[in-house]
């Protein structure tokens, strides 16, 4: 494999060995735990002056503090994408201000292409010829779009409530898609027998790949610098499997270990009330999660009733003094317009939960007046135009 310098090898969360990355692929091959990229921090020579004399281009031009090299990447310049300053927003939560992080400004409109541009990088350097992975629905459509860039074939299973433009740009990519009645679990039902059948594919799955997370710790490492090098003080999330705010989590401590910054901002998980079990885990004091038995929700993208990371999730959550908010499906939706019509903004339906998950925050006076508070816009409005449209007219508006 040809990997970055400080790039030492895939160490797992729950037994703490280290392992060969071009020889361990996934899981740990001891106890079967979550692997993370680990770097030797003590060989990445890197300042504020030397990132900033970079483009503002990629995700890659953080390279140093990735596995592989943007020379070897899989890559559609994913990442650099816009913060955007609401002062409407941050005059009606009563903070300092308010930034929105547009990841649907993404090649396929959503955060999933850092994780994808990673993980379709090490399968490439794996030797792989055909990828798979379950999916709500974004992440198929960004590891088909990838696997396309590579020449490789994927094999996406995604649930029958996947929004039409997934599957239908699944099938534009050249993806093989299988489509499955019902929800995210029986589309991993329906991957993980495939897989079974299928011993050369390779996984490009959440946390089964060490290198979605590692992919979307990116975000924060723009935020912080398009922030002038200050650390927000507050991120909200809108979490499903808790991807992205695993790998921000990381990037902060990453950049203060590295004397780039001082600080850690405080992490939110934001969460459908038809669908909360980490807000639930969190609320409870809980490491892990339950599985929430009866997921309803129409943000689609988080309803994750089993997020497999839930001990990392809720890990981030307290070791940031951050928290975990519930909020229900109609304030939602109600925030995504908001947003829209307030600022211009577009936000996918999921993904306001970030919006209204900080209104309720607010509300409960988790934040100082002068805080400043970012909102993960996770992906593009466009992906749900129709159930936000929809939602707009049963309003009367």
């Amino acid at each position: 494999m040809e990997t970055t310098d400080a790039f030492v090898g895939l160490t797992c969360v729950d037994c703490d060995e280290t392992f060969d990355a071009e020889e361990t692929t996934h899981r740990c091959p001891d106890c079967g735990g979550i692997l993370d990229p680990e770097y030797d921090y003590e060989e990445i020579d890197l300042t504020r002056e030397d990132i900033e004399s970079r483009p503002f281009d990629s995700m890659w031009r953080y390279e140093e503090l990735l596995p592989f090299t943007r020379e070897t990447a899989v890559s559609m310049d994913e990442g650099a994408t816009q913060l955007v300053e609401c002062p409407s927003l941050a005059d009606e939560m009563g903070v300092g201000r308010v930034l929105f992080k547009d990841e649907g400004r993404n090649p396929t409109g959503t955060f999933k292409d850092r994780g994808q541009t990673a993980a379709i990088t090490a399968a490439v350097q794996h030797g792989a010829t055909d990828v798979a992975l379950n999916s709500a629905g974004n992440a198929g459509q960004s590891a088909s779009a990838y696997a396309a860039r590579a020449d490789l074939q994927s094999h996406v299973f995604l649930p029958s409530r996947s929004g039409f433009t997934n599957k239908a740009m699944v099938n534009v990519h050249g993806g093989d898609m299988t489509v499955v009645e019902g929800r995210i679990g029986d589309a991993s039902e329906a991957y993980a027998d495939a897989m079974a059948e299928n011993d050369d594919w390779y996984s490009v799955k959440t946390f089964v790949t060490p290198y979605r997370h590692e992919g979307k710790k990116t975000m924060l490492y723009e935020v912080v610098e398009q922030n002038d090098w200050e650390v927000p003080d507050h991120i909200v999330y809108p979490t499903g499997g808790g991807v992205g705010l695993v790998g921000m989590h990381k990037a902060a401590k990453e950049l203060r270990e590295l004397g780039l910054t001082d600080e850690i901002p405080s992490m939110y998980a934001a969460q459908s009330s038809g669908c909360a079990p980490v807000v639930e885990a969190f609320e409870e004091g809980k490491d892990v999660h339950e599985v929430w038995e009866v997921p309803d929700t129409i943000c689609g993208g988080i309803e994750i009733p089993d997020p497999g990371a839930s001990p990392l999730i809720l890990s981030a959550l307290r070791e940031s003094d951050g928290g975990a908010v519930a909020t229900s499906d109609e304030d939602i939706l109600d925030s995504a317009i908001a947003v829209a019509q307030q600022e211009g903004l577009e936000m996918g339906a999921t993904c306001a939960a970030a919006a209204s998950g900080a209104w309720e925050l607010a509300r409960r006076g988790e934040f100082d007046d002068d805080d400043t508070v970012v909102l993960l816009n996770t992906g593009a409005g466009n992906k749900d135009d129709d159930v936000l449209r929809s939602h707009l007219m049963s309003k009367g508006i």
